[in-house]
């Protein structure tokens, strides 16, 4: 009789019968671990919750009261006999792979993951396992990033640029993640950092949780138009062409993310400069993330699942494509048709200049 599988893939998530719990579930079950806050991996609706304690004010920002558990990386807890215990992600803060053992046999299920350290993230850190679950949002070999310091090299001389020619800079990029790893990067020395009012929530609940982040300033109705554009403003991309965008006319945007890497995303999305800036692994990142587990077998989630399946297994893996609902926080509409759709983060559009935002409410708001 063949062995079942500690994990397994179900049509509510990933799920462990010993242990009696899911791992990032994208319907309502009684237990559910979670790798990170982004909406397409942190649902609301489950009874309980376990994940990274640096996640825990967002998840609350998000989700509302939950019954939520929090523990430190390495941490160890036990589900009927199943080990469970979190470690780097280097994804966005708080971010997390869960390592699962029962009677010798591990797991790691990775979530979303990059190798590069990003100064704010807790760095990535491969766990050793038999199974390993993987996302390849950018499993394509045209998919090579450069190094942090050089692309901030191009954001901080673009925004001084700007500076000179009277012009405001907008700077585009997710409210949990991307936004704090620009934040913590930029030439201070430009002036100060103004925040969309999602990106500044995200901000405050993170500093509760005890994150030091640089200072922001909050864009609101009070907000002097004149003094904001000689800063920088951080903003969500549910704010471009909108009219609250339109207030700091004229201006320069910037959209930062991986998909700024194939050839007319910068014009697809509008945008005055584009910036290669993921927080998930390149290709290389990817090959050599899942070579450091050891595993004895892949299983990718979400992202260029067929070709880069077809690439492990030639070069001696045992790789195979799994049917989740994972892939949100990056910008999806460049992915060729036939690719992994993406599910999208919770971002509210602001109409008017100052309008803040509501909380989050749930994980598709």
């Amino acid at each position: 009789m063949t062995k079942k599988p500690l994990l397994e893939f179900t049509d509510r998530g990933i799920y462990c019968a010993q242990g009696k719990f899911y791992i990032d579930p994208w319907k309502p079950v009684d237990d559910a671990v979670i790798t990170h806050a982004h909406a397409d991996h942190a649902y609301w609706g489950h009874k309980h919750y376990l994940a990274h304690h640096l996640s825990r004010e967002v998840l609350l920002y998000r989700l509302g009261e939950i019954n939520l558990q929090t523990v430190e990386y390495g941490e160890t807890v036990l589900k009927n006999g199943v080990s469970i215990s979190l470690y780097p992600a280097g994804h966005v803060i708080g971010s997390a792979q869960i390592r699962v053992e029962y009677k010798g046999e591990v797991w790691v299920v990775s979530g979303d993951y990059k190798v590069e350290n990003d100064g704010i993230s807790t760095p990535f850190e491969p766990v050793k396992c038999h199974h390993f679950i993987s996302e390849c949002t950018f499993g394509m070999p045209v998919y090579q990033w450069k190094p942090q310091v050089q692309i901030f090299n191009e954001i901080n001389s673009w925004w001084r640029n700007n500076l000179d020619n009277g012009l405001a800079t907008v700077l585009v990029g997710y409210s949990l993640g991307k936004a704090q790893r620009i934040l913590q990067n930029l030439d201070l020395f430009n002036g100060k950092v103004y925040t969309h009012g999602v990106i500044e929530n995200t901000n405050e609940a993170l500093r509760r949780n005890g994150v030091l982040l640089n200072p922001t300033e909050r864009i609101t109705a009070e907000s002097s138009k004149e003094e904001v554009r000689k800063g920088i403003i951080i903003a969500p991309p549910s704010s471009v062409g909108t009219p609250w965008m339109r207030k700091f006319h004229p201006y320069s945007f910037g959209y930062c993310s991986g998909w700024m890497a194939i050839r007319g995303a910068k014009r697809r999305r509008a945008a005055d400069r584009g910036f290669v800036l993921s927080d998930h692994a390149d290709w290389d990142g990817l090959i050599s993330a899942i070579d450091a587990t050891g595993c004895e077998c892949v299983y990718l989630t979400h992202g260029y699942t067929a070709t880069f399946s077809r690439y492990l297994n030639e070069i001696g893996f045992n790789a195979r494509e799994v049917h989740t609902l994972y892939g949100g926080e990056e910008d999806p509409s460049n992915l060729p048709e036939g690719e992994a759709p993406s599910a999208g983060e919770p971002e509210k559009e602001v109409l008017s200049f100052g309008e803040d935002l509501g909380e989050v409410g749930g994980a598709d708001s």
